[in-house]
């Protein structure tokens, strides 16, 4: 049994039972049934509508009333009038689509003995087996990012024992062609949306190569009898080319990749595609200890998990998590919307987009740890997007230069207020992004040419906020207004404020992260001088009466309508910004500490994934692990392991797995600590491969909760601290070279 593998005793019943495949662009999920199969196809360019802008030529002459009204306490009032003439148009963005189907019907399986489908991640290959009358049928999927397609290969251990056909469906306007010789075609259009018409023109393909027996053509099907083996090559395309160019020639695509994909065999196939994933996936290791568990279904588990911790398990949801994030997430391809590249709905839940006030940051928290930094290459082009049509928006919305993002986006690259005021009107996505992107940049060792690329983002952020930001009325302050912190309401009815903690630890971050790329890149200009000045007028963090770190300007948490809300957007500062520390800020440390007991741990899947990481950060262990277990549950993680919000959003998947790293090694450039946040449930473990900031790679070793072997590289020559329990070390590490963490006797 690998302790690598999702296993299950039966077919899926439900899409979230079945498995994922995907290779950045194309996703599948596999159902595997024996006699009836289904592969759910998405293509991560389908979205609804087409090309757009937002603005909303009223905004503007509104926006400073809202303000007034907010510094008056006049909330409800405020919010009233944002509604009417703040918001975008539409108030709906665009959101992701399925593709469309393959079906597949084998006659005579549906007595199908010794079931088992599985998900190998070492090699990215699902595979469903079954015995009928005596013959082993094995059926073999993976999505190749080598080549471009998904590969189907069903073979069997007696000659001329395959007889299956084949066809494919959609739920967009099209229609599906007869098929011709070995291929199978459907062409169609998206769906308009919210006013917006669509504009794409859609392609699926799929060619079925049989060796031996034969092929009948039935319209819209293939049918093969009798063949040694099939292997079905599957592909989908679209005319989008970018967020204002919907131009390509998605027939061509699809038909120069698959005839490309069927010159070569099935075993070249398979040799390229786990290549180029191996090529990323091998760089990392985690054990966490043998679990007798692991002999289980994963589905039953699960299960067991919630009576007796399996640490093993917790080591597969990481390794998981890296798997989604490779299927989800490569250069040139989307970013990982809120489900990845899967989804089976025309219309998903919060359309299936990028939310920009946590999932969408949330979902790049675990690449860089994981030893995944190309990874982030979609959302880094997102952000350049992005900077374009925000700029519209910020012109126009609030006569300022530079770029903003609010709380979504979609493959358009709408920037606007959205839903309503009360979630939309939050002007720091452009922000929280531009700081994400430069933590990248520092956990790579600050490469030139990345921060040559990410600058000038942060200075279109930089200047937005420079622009907008007011002066709180009685003080020489520097406040957002209107914002709100996501997506809580305050104790007056409304979200909408002005200056919320969240927004005053962004606006610290990016003007730090301005001045540190400025510097190295040798940029002195009045732009930086203006970001250092406005930053000395950010107000601080406070601490309320009950000892809470303030979510608001006011001391308002502690009667706040929803307590337990599935936000810790004040506690940004402690995680993932490294503002807030038990070393640095124990004031603030403290006061964190009790804003989340106040808060609790149970919430959405990734609102429980992002108190993991806040209790890794305090160094509570033992309350991390409880928390872990919360995620690793059946009420919070369904049987495919997709987090469980729910409905599924995979930001729970990237940010739990990224909290369970965060318990074994944290870092901020300057210091590495070892097993910050070890629990007793995992006395025993090895890591391999984990990235820390500074371009740093670390692999450590522990026995009954002590390291045993600890070693550190830099891509770069450097020294840093290490932190082990109450021990510190300099560590003088060459460019290179393996440094050896001198273990106490």
């Amino acid at each position: 049994m690998s302790d690598l593998e999702l296993w299950y005793d039966h077919p899926a019943a439900e899409w979230t039972q079945a498995l994922p495949v995907g290779n950045g662009r194309l996703g599948a999920m596999i159902f595997g049934g024996a006699a009836h199969d289904r592969l759910q196809l998405n293509e991560d360019t389908l979205w609804t509508g087409g090309p757009y802008s937002p603005v909303n030529p009223e905004a503007r002459e509104h926006l400073d009333e809202v303000r007034r009204m907010l510094f008056e306490n006049r909330f409800t009032e405020a919010e009233a009038l944002a509604e009417r003439h703040l918001m975008a148009r539409p108030v709906k963005q665009m959101s992701y689509q399925p593709a469309g189907d393959l079906w597949i019907d084998q006659p005579g399986a549906g007595a199908a003995q010794n079931y088992r489908r599985s998900l190998d991640l070492e090699t990215a290959t699902a595979q469903t087996r079954f015995s009928v009358g005596g013959v082993n049928y094995t059926r073999e999927i993976y999505a190749t990012a080598a080549d471009g397609v998904i590969v189907l290969h069903m073979t069997a251990d007696r000659p001329g024992s395959i007889s299956a056909g084949f066809s494919l469906t959609s739920g967009q306007p099209g229609a599906a062609r007869p098929a011709t010789a070995d291929t199978l075609s459907w062409s169609g259009t998206n769906r308009s949306a919210h006013g917006i018409e669509g504009r794409i023109r859609l392609r699926l393909g799929a060619k079925i190569l049989a060796s031996g027996g034969s092929v009948t053509l039935e319209g819209p099907v293939i049918r093969v009898d009798s063949a040694d083996e099939v292997l079905v090559l599957l592909d989908a395309a679209t005319s989008f080319r970018r967020f204002d160019d919907v131009s390509g020639d998605p027939d061509i695509a699809v038909e120069r990749r698959l005839d490309a994909a069927a010159r070569k065999s099935a075993a070249a196939l398979k040799s390229s595609h786990i290549a180029d994933y191996r090529s990323l996936f091998d760089r990392f290791g985690i054990a966490l200890g043998d679990s007798p568990a692991a002999n289980m279904p994963t589905d039953t588990r699960l299960a067991a998990n919630t009576q007796s911790p399996d640490p093993a398990l917790a080591a597969l949801y990481i390794q998981y998590a890296r798997y989604l994030m490779i299927a989800s997430s490569r250069p040139g391809t989307q970013a990982a919307n809120l489900q990845g590249v899967w989804n089976d709905l025309v219309d998903p839940p919060w359309g299936s987009k990028y939310t920009a006030n946590i999932n969408l940051q949330m979902n790049y928290w675990l690449a860089d740890l994981a030893n995944l930094g190309e990874c982030l290459e979609p959302l880094l082009r997102l952000a350049e997007e992005a900077s374009v049509t925000g700029a519209e928006m910020a012109a126009a919305h609030y006569g300022a230069r530079g770029w903003v993002l609010h709380h979504n986006t979609d493959i358009w690259r709408a920037t606007g207020p959205i839903d309503g005021p009360q979630w939309g009107l939050w002007p720091m996505g452009a922000a929280w992004i531009c700081v994400q992107l430069w933590d990248h940049a520092v956990f790579a060792g600050r490469p030139d040419a990345l921060v040559r690329r990410v600058y000038p983002l942060i200075a279109g952020a930089v200047r937005f906020l420079l622009d907008t930001l007011v002066v709180l009325p009685g003080t020489d302050f520097l406040v957002t207004n209107p914002s709100v912190s996501p997506e809580n309401i305050h104790p007056y009815g409304t979200s909408l404020c002005a200056g919320p903690a969240m927004d005053r630890q962004l606006a610290r971050d990016l003007f730090d992260a301005l001045e540190a790329a400025a510097g190295q890149l040798g940029i002195e200009d009045s732009l930086v001088a203006e970001a250092l000045q406005a930053r000395t007028r950010i107000p601080p963090d406070r601490i309320g009466h009950a000892g809470q770190l303030q979510e608001w300007l006011e001391d308002w948490d502690m009667q706040a309508p929803e307590m337990d809300h599935r936000h810790v957007s004040h506690l940004y500062g402690l995680y993932p910004s490294l503002q807030i520390s038990l070393s640095g800020t124990p004031e603030y440390a403290a006061a964190a500490r009790r804003s989340l007991e106040v808060r609790g741990d149970e919430a959405t899947g990734w609102g429980i994934a992002w108190r993991i990481n806040l209790w890794a950060r305090l160094q509570e262990g033992e309350r991390a692990q409880s928390v872990v277990q919360m995620l690793l549950s059946p009420q919070r993680t369904y049987p495919n392991l997709f987090d469980a919000h729910p409905p599924f959003q995979i930001d729970g998947n990237f940010g739990g797995a990224a909290g369970i790293l965060e318990m074994l090694v944290q870092s901020d450039g300057r210091t590495v600590q070892l097993l910050p946040a070890l629990p007793s449930a995992w006395p025993r473990g090895r890591l391999t491969g984990v990235r820390c900031r500074g371009g740093i790679v670390a692999d450590l070793e522990w026995h009954d909760g002590r390291i045993v072997s600890a070693k550190l590289m830099s891509r770069t020559g450097q020294s840093v601290t290490v932190r082990y329990r109450d021990e510190t070390t300099t560590a003088h590490l060459p460019a290179g070279l393996w440094w050896t963490y001198p273990i106490s006797a």
